[in-house]
């Protein structure tokens, strides 16, 4: 069977987090979304993880997944998933000394390599890959040319693309040719703007977290699901101080060096995507389907400040009255049948799935946006 997946997210022990990232709420907000696997976050943090105990059972179908990010010794993340908690309790017995509290850190820092993370991963059954691989901060494409170089022999069991990539940013990378791609929404918000703004459709054999990671390890991932990857902030190459976009060959020559007032230039995703491949072609993967949260859609369309407006809250609980949860409005609901509710949120979400709209790329730490034309 198929299941919707967000594996990885926050809790309020980690740095700019909301303290309604609580797991009552959380729940609430997978069913809303449309998700029913859900990863923990922060699972190396002993209370929050003990916080989930009791919603292990009474958690409205969804499947809590333990699941954390760590931060190694070359300010890499790195995702770990496991089956059950005492998975990473034994993990953080097996990393004691080599950081300075798990107590204080959602996401903590470790003085180890990628390699032997991945390996006491491992060494208690759990899953382990680079968190958004991507991104030209704390992942491993910003400081590593290969997985090899970064986890040496250890091997890696997915890789999760990040905000600025989709699977066509991996898809001609050599040594990622056999490897899983996730994409998750990293979420530091339970609202329905940032949970599950990306997440996977995963065949599964049954409706636990084993299964899950079963799945996940084999590659069962039947579609990869998130934003347009222009969107993300560090999509194009561009200062970092004023935003504006240079080609690679234009920062090369500039020395990474913005002329108009000397801020770094920020290699962006897109040409390191592609400088990784080597020339090499592409191999196939699964449907990646480009979606844009549904409050942010409404917000687009209504010209409002804000997706948690009255008006848009009023709008976004119509189409959950209407059709159960977010993700099928955004992927499986015909568009004449969101018309009746709303005619220009339908016609974005027609644009989206013809992949028709128009798109204002991001760098330099800011976000791109889009619009109908």
């Amino acid at each position: 069977m198929l299941v919707t997946a967000d594996l990885h997210i926050h809790s309020p022990y980690s740095i700019a987090v909301s303290r309604f990232m609580q797991p009552e709420q959380l729940i609430r907000g997978c069913v809303t979304k449309g998700i029913n696997v859900l990863g923990t976050g922060d699972a190396l943090q002993p209370d929050w993880l003990n916080g989930w105990k009791p919603f292990l059972e009474n958690n409205a179908g969804v499947v809590i997944v333990p699941q954390g990010e760590i931060e190694d010794k070359s300010r890499v993340h790195h995702v770990i998933l496991a089956e059950d908690m005492a998975q990473f309790d034994q993990f953080r017995d097996l990393l004691h000394g080599t950081c300075k509290s798990f107590v204080t850190a959602g996401r903590p820092h470790v003085y180890l390599t990628g390699e032997e993370i991945a390996n006491a991963a491992h060494d208690v059954g759990a899953l382990v890959g680079p968190a958004h691989a991507f991104t030209p901060w704390t992942a491993l494409y910003a400081y590593f040319d290969s997985v090899p170089a970064c986890y040496g022999d250890a091997k890696i069991d997915f890789l999760e693309l990040g905000l600025s990539a989709d699977s066509s940013y991996g898809a001609a990378i050599p040594d990622l040719h056999d490897v899983p791609f996730l994409t998750n929404s990293d979420a530091h918000s339970p609202y329905p703007d940032k949970l599950g703004r990306e997440f996977n459709r995963i065949r599964v054999a049954g409706a636990t977290a084993h299964d899950v990671l079963a799945a996940v390890k084999a590659g069962e991932i039947a579609m990869n699901a998130g934003f347009f990857p222009e969107e993300g902030k560090y999509n194009r190459t561009a200062c970092t101080r004023c935003y504006t976009q240079y080609s690679h060959e234009d920062a090369v020559r500039h020395q990474w060096r913005c002329p108009a007032d000397g801020g770094i230039i920020k290699k962006g995703v897109a040409d390191r995507a592609k400088e990784l491949a080597h020339g090499s072609e592409a191999r196939p993967r699964p449907p990646y389907v480009r979606v844009i949260p549904l409050a942010q859609i409404i917000q687009t369309m209504e010209g409002t400040s804000s997706p948690n407006t009255k008006k848009c809250k009023t709008i976004y609980a119509k189409f959950i009255e209407t059709f159960g949860n977010e993700i099928a409005v955004l992927i499986d609901v015909p568009v004449a049948e969101i018309r009746a509710v709303h005619p220009k949120v339908a016609d974005a979400i027609a644009a989206l799935r013809n992949g028709t709209v128009v798109l204002h790329p991001g760098g330099g730490g800011k976000y791109g946006t889009f619009s109908l034309g």
